[in-house]
């Protein structure tokens, strides 16, 4: 039996930690300013707004996106059937 949705991928957040310098901080806690001018006085933390901006960030990444197909590509040196 199959049913029109698939089995849900593995939801489980994992949890980095990582330093920052004091500008990459201060920044970050600008834009949080700044994002809640924007959306209407909600204020969101730091920490809830980074796994959106690193997921934008690399959602947009062109170069990223061609090399990570290229990783789920056949391995180096297997042959691809083709002769040229």
């Amino acid at each position: 039996m199959n049913l029109r949705l698939p089995k849900l991928p593995d939801r489980t957040p994992v949890k980095l930690t990582i330093t920052v310098s004091p500008e990459l901080n201060q920044a970050l806690l600008d834009y949080a300013e700044i994002y809640r001018r924007l959306y209407g006085g909600q204020k969101e933390s730091v920490t809830d707004l980074i796994p959106y901006m690193l997921d934008a960030f690399i959602q947009n990444d062109r170069a990223f996106a061609k090399a990570r197909r290229e990783l789920d590509g056949p391995p180096a040196g297997a042959s691809s059937g083709k002769r040229g």
